[in-house]
């Protein structure tokens, strides 16, 4: 399946993009987020718990490995920078199968322990403060999504 590309072009339009995801988003939806350090995963985070209708201030976990916050859907927002053991047992696949979507910085360094199919987000760095935003679907569900998401007028 080939990648989906949007063009940010700061932080507001980061954020917007991310309410338009949130709004497509079921329980069990599984988003890997790549990025750089200071690439905008915290900001992507934020407006996705926006579109969730998600009140409380969104920070990384970035000492607490997984933060939980109630809106439409419950959002599980995890950093796992800092998990020294890939197969180390902390229970993700409760949040994998749960009843909220998952939200997984630094993805990559659990990838045994990640469900087959998911959403991958990359973020890059751009000129003048923008970012490349890159989807990668894996499996039906994602596919179909990022289908929807990257059809919108506003997208473009």
């Amino acid at each position: 399946m080939a990648p989906y590309q949007f063009i940010s072009k700061g932080s507001d339009q980061t954020k917007e993009f991310a309410k338009r995801l949130a709004g497509l988003l079921e329980p069990g939806d599984v988003i890997a987020l790549e990025g750089d350090l200071g690439a905008g995963k915290t900001t992507f985070t934020k407006g996705l718990a926006e579109g969730l209708g998600i009140k409380r201030t969104v920070n990384s976990p970035t000492f607490t490995i997984i933060k939980e916050y109630q809106g439409r859907l419950p959002l599980y927002h995890m950093d796992v920078y800092r998990v020294e053991d890939s197969y180390e047992d902390l229970g993700f696949e409760e949040y994998f199968e749960g009843s909220g979507v998952t939200v997984v910085e630094w993805a990559h360094l659990i990838e045994e322990q990640l469900p087959e199919g998911l959403l991958t987000i990359r973020l890059y760095h751009g000129e003048n403060n923008s970012r490349k935003i890159v989807a990668e679907p894996r499996g039906q569900r994602y596919e179909l999504l990022c289908k929807e998401l990257f059809n919108e007028d506003t997208i473009n």
